[in-house]
């Protein structure tokens, strides 16, 4: 019998989906022996947050090859419409996985769709330039969140720019949305299990775009957009279909987190600048087009530090270093040469060679 080949775009997914089920199943054995204290069981669904992210964001930086900053503001859409939908049907729906899952589902359409109409007049731009549209388009949302009051009474949904005094609410009435305040008392249905589970769903999004025919056409552009365009690609075609799934898979990230908290608001630290240029790190850290650098990067640079927490003093100092040695370690010539010299698979084949 003939024995079957695996090419190696398919052992490598194959470990990268790998590599997140077996560190499932080993936290959920340290969970159920009690050898994960509760602070670190509060980092679990951030944890997933952030790889979803990172991967997503990887997407848009890494095979489409443009440099967005806005990615935390998809995240925001994705988070306030998903709790919005939450709070709303709170009542109306009693089954919470149900309930979840259709806020999932459409806080990443509404992200999708914010991505597409941003990236219609933005993806026109290339480089810094379009860094800093959507960096603006990020802060945009978040500003425009922390000004929106939203309520509902028997009358139906009533919105204001103002206060929430000017909302009119009925006695029956609630204020949903409270501007600067955000949304309390979401359901807090968000688990380590479901962000496992939307990890590998958006790993299968993104690996199977990434491989696909439209995945190659977006890695032209990508390499060279005069040749691509050359031999009839439709560039804004691809790369809205990559900006918009990027924004959709952020909006999904966003539903997550936003189900961890019973208080969610828009503040700088959640959606702000910050934020997108924390997710920026863990692609150019894992390496800019390297799905499986950017999960690693994530969860080592989201633990850390709280591993160094016990070193007050020279906790950031030493995440600092880590982080430079990391950088140096991925990009340095020197560096990468030395490691394919001493790459295990290299070792390996001399071991056979010898044998």
């Amino acid at each position: 019998m003939k024995k079957m080949k695996i090419n190696k775009k398919t052992k490598d997914n194959i470990i990268t989906y790998g590599i997140v089920l077996v560190a499932y199943i080993v936290m959920e054995l340290l969970i159920n022996t009690g050898h994960i204290s509760s602070l670190m069981q509060g980092l679990l669904v951030p944890l997933c947050v952030y790889v979803i992210l990172a991967v997503s964001l990887n997407l848009t930086v890494g095979i489409l090859g443009e440099l967005s900053l806005g990615h935390a503001g998809f995240m925001c859409v994705g988070a306030f419409t998903g709790a919005f939908f939450s709070k709303c049907t709170q009542n109306a729906i009693p089954a919470d996985l149900l309930r979840f899952i259709l806020a999932i589902i459409i806080g990443a359409i509404a992200a999708g769709i914010v991505g597409f109409l941003i990236g219609m007049p933005v993806l026109r731009l290339r480089g810094d330039y379009l860094a800093i549209v959507t960096l603006a388009f990020g802060e945009i949302i978040k500003n425009i969140i922390n000004v929106l009051y939203v309520g509902k009474d028997s009358d139906g949904f009533h919105f204001s720019l103002k206060d929430s005094l000017s909302l009119g609410l009925k006695e029956d009435g609630e204020v949903i949305i409270n501007g600067a305040q955000g949304i309390t008392g979401t359901p807090k249905d968000s688990t380590f299990t479901i962000g496992i589970i939307l990890i590998v769903l958006t790993l299968i999004i993104v690996l199977n775009l990434i491989h696909s025919r439209d995945g190659r056409a977006i890695m032209s552009i990508r390499d060279n957009l005069i040749a691509a365009e050359s031999i009839g690609i439709n560039i804004t075609k691809y790369k809205l279909m990559a900006f918009s799934v990027s924004a959709a898979l952020a909006g999904m990230a966003g539903v997550l987190y936003a189900h961890n908290l019973n208080s969610l608001m828009a503040t700088p630290k959640n959606f702000g600048y910050n934020m997108s240029i924390m997710i920026l790190v863990f692609v150019v850290l894992g390496g800019i087009g390297n799905i499986r650098g950017s999960i690693i990067s994530a969860v080592i640079l989201t633990l850390l530090p709280e591993l160094l927490r016990g070193l007050s003093n020279y906790r950031m100092l030493i995440y600092s270093v880590i982080l430079i040695v990391m950088m140096l370690f991925n990009w340095s010539p020197k560096l990468i040469n030395l490691r394919e010299k001493y790459s295990f698979k290299r070792l390996f084949k001399k071991t056979r060679e010898v044998q």
